[in-house]
């Protein structure tokens, strides 16, 4: 499954399921009924990008210590251990503060 974002600003979004999930918690529309369509109205956004910006810092001190970890113990980490929450939440976030700009609301759908 996938889930669409779509703005009257900006060309729609395209994330899998497990991704658009992720980003609808980190951005608290994570309840069973904004998994599964949604709204985020413009006053929402600035706390929505504070919340991706705060959980992409996060994601990448654990990234960092999970590089070093796999260095002392000899191994190498898998191509998709190393995406990060930054590559896939900044395309949302641009989304976000381009919308916001124009005052126009985020709908999601899967």
């Amino acid at each position: 499954m996938l889930y669409k974002f779509k703005s009257k600003v900006t060309g729609d979004l395209i994330m899998l399921e497990p991704n658009g999930r992720q980003m609808l918690n980190l951005i608290g529309k994570g309840d069973p009924a904004s998994s599964i369509k949604g709204i985020l109205l413009p006053h929402d956004m600035p706390g929505a990008i504070a919340a991706l910006r705060r959980a992409m810092d996060d994601d990448e001190m654990a990234l960092q210590q999970r590089i070093a970890q796999a260095q002392a113990a000899g191994e190498t980490l898998s191509r998709s251990d190393m995406v990060s929450l930054r590559q896939r939440a900044v395309p949302l976030i641009d989304m976000m503060q381009r919308c916001h700009g124009a005052g126009e609301a985020i709908v999601w759908g899967v």
